[in-house]
């Protein structure tokens, strides 16, 4: 397999009738996916998403794609396609056109109405092209021919991009759930007759990869989740992402065979549920659904709440719940039910939330004890089925962690591809695609855009290495005040520190050989405040180090007076 090296260069100009491939996310990790497809001057983005900051991202509200490499090509993009409504695929259009907001949009229509929505936060208008299944478009140099995939959120497509330089396939995110709620399966026939024709780059989904077998159909936990309003002596509390429409629509069904009633918590979750009951992919059966005021007057054995946070996310109703920061007071006899998958990386803070919850009296029942969910991802199973179908003649994994794209290429390998023709890329990395052959061409910068607050971009690593300091660390600031003529220490050093156990007394310590260390430097000719402030840092430094174990921040002052 093809595996990128770390001192790839830019890549050269692409051969003429060629096409590139630049994944600017979601290779390497859960999220953030968007890949840019060239060919004739021309690009085409699909799927534009967030990702979501785990513990070591401090302060950040969304992890962006690099815009960076097309954004000054921002004019040679003829649309923006989108392969569901997930928000590790659509969380990003927004940001992307505030550069430039007349990108058309093309994706089916649950996916446009969630895109729309979220956009009118941000108050743009966009221009959309809705696609279905079947449906073939012209994009430029792009002859996409759209294919319904069957994946945990209704209306999902893959996207057959045709060109002059060649052929590719992009599954977007898919399983092969041949029972599905919704009736809509994985269209096979359609692969079968595309892999006739030819895929000369396959783009696949890699999530599940690693998994044998094949995915659980979602029908299979209806059962499950109806034992558990079964069992429930008072409240029932769903949390499951606020795009999951089968899942909701499994509780709703199931509230309505219990007699309870459903009442939905959380902006996202009326919004994007409101949206797709509107369109008719979520079933209301009448006189289930009410609001929050009136579930709380019923009797607690009727009422059933669905809220987002189960992913353990600090500011969602469900963790808030847990640290009884909402008007939810959940307690005993309450049954919690996490209907999602749990996302690599936020296991402990699911866990946080499922041992403050057991901790107020709660039964917790998430997928480690009961079969509540399965994922929307199709297995290694399934995956070797659609190498067999479509006989790729290069495969580029995508969506997924670096050993899910290992797998991935594996698979690939043992249904006859051959080994040169696997694409094991990360973001940035440049894979073309002449005559059939695809090979790595290179790379381009590509990194982290952090949305922090109101600010994108601004927010860099360096930026985060301190507040994790602060956070692990603390700090300690101290204030040296200088005779302005003569240069001798009038005033201090004053020493102030937060987050030290010890108190500020174990500095007093320190404070002489700080004197020391000034009045040396100053009788060495040292007397720029910079330099100064080095000494203090060092000498600081030096002395926490080595006697308190610990390398917080330190913030030295130095004034003239």
């Amino acid at each position: 397999m093809s595996h990128p090296h770390p001192e790839l260069t830019a890549p050269g100009p692409l051969a003429d009738g060629g096409v590139r491939v630049i994944p600017l996310g979601g290779l390497g990790e859960i999220g953030r996916n968007m890949a840019v497809v060239e060919h004739l001057g021309k690009l085409l983005v699909i799927d534009c998403g967030v990702l979501f900051p785990e513990e070591h991202h401090p302060g950040v509200d969304l992890i962006l794609p690099d815009f960076g490499p097309i954004e000054d090509r921002l004019d040679d993009v003829v649309a923006i396609v989108l392969t569901h409504g997930h928000e590790d695929h659509i969380g990003a259009v927004p940001y992307l056109l505030r550069l430039k907001n007349d990108i058309p949009l093309v994706g089916s229509q649950l996916t446009l109405a969630l895109v729309e929505a979220k956009l009118k936060e941000h108050r743009i208008t966009p221009l959309t092209l809705g696609v279905h299944e079947g449906q073939r478009e012209v994009l430029g140099p792009f002859d996409c021919e759209f294919i319904a995939v069957n994946h945990s959120i209704p209306d999902a497509l893959a996207v057959f991009v045709r060109t002059s330089g060649g052929t590719i396939l992009h599954t977007g995110d898919f399983k092969m759930d041949q029972i599905p709620l919704d009736d809509r399966i994985t269209d096979l026939r359609a692969f079968a007759r595309i892999g006739e024709e030819g895929v000369d780059l396959f783009m696949v989904d890699s999530t599940n990869a690693d998994v044998p077998g094949f995915t659980t159909p979602e029908r299979e936990i209806s059962p499950a989740i109806e034992r558990v309003f079964h069992k429930a002596r008072r409240r029932i509390i769903v949390a499951c992402f606020s795009s999951h429409v089968h899942r909701v629509q499994q509780v709703l069904d199931a509230a309505e065979e219990s007699g309870r009633k459903v009442a939905m918590v959380g902006r996202s979750m009326l919004r994007n549920m409101g949206i797709a009951a509107e369109l008719g992919y979520l079933k209301v059966p009448d006189g289930v659904l009410v609001d929050l005021g009136r579930l709380t007057r019923l009797p607690d054995d009727q009422q059933v709440l669905i809220c987002t946070g189960s992913q353990g996310e600090p500011m969602a109703a469900l963790s808030r719940m847990a640290n009884r920061d909402h008007k939810i007071d959940v307690g005993e006899g309450d049954t919690v039910l996490l209907a999602s998958s749990l996302i690599p990386g936020n296991e402990n803070a699911v866990y946080r939330v499922i041992d403050g919850l057991t901790r107020l009296g709660a039964t917790v029942v998430h997928k480690g004890n009961a079969l509540v969910h399965v994922s929307g991802h199709a297995s290694a199973g399934e995956l070797l089925y659609c190498y067999n179908i479509l006989r790729p003649r290069n495969v580029m994994p995508v969506h997924g962690e670096w050993r899910h794209l290992v797998a991935n290429g594996h698979l690939a390998v043992q249904t006859g591809v051959p080994r040169e023709r696997v694409m094991l890329a990360e973001d940035g990395v440049v894979v073309d695609l002449v005559d059939g052959v695809a090979r790595i061409a290179g790379a381009v910068d590509c990194g982290y855009v952090y949305v922090d607050g109101m600010l994108v971009g601004a927010t860099d690593e360096t930026m985060l290495k301190d507040r994790r300091i602060l956070r692990d660390e603390g700090f300690v600031t101290v204030i040296v005040v200088r005779d302005a003529s003569s240069g001798a220490i009038a005033a201090g050093p004053e020493i102030q520190t937060r987050g030290f156990a010890e108190g500020q007394e174990a500095f007093e310590r320190v404070r002489p050989r700080l004197v020391t260390a000034l009045e040396e430097a100053q009788a060495n000719g040292v007397i720029d405040s910079y330099q100064l402030q080095q000494v203090i840092r060092r000498t600081v430094g030096s002395f926490v180090g080595s006697t308190l174990r610990r390398r917080p921040m330190i913030i030295p002052v130095v004034i003239d007076a």
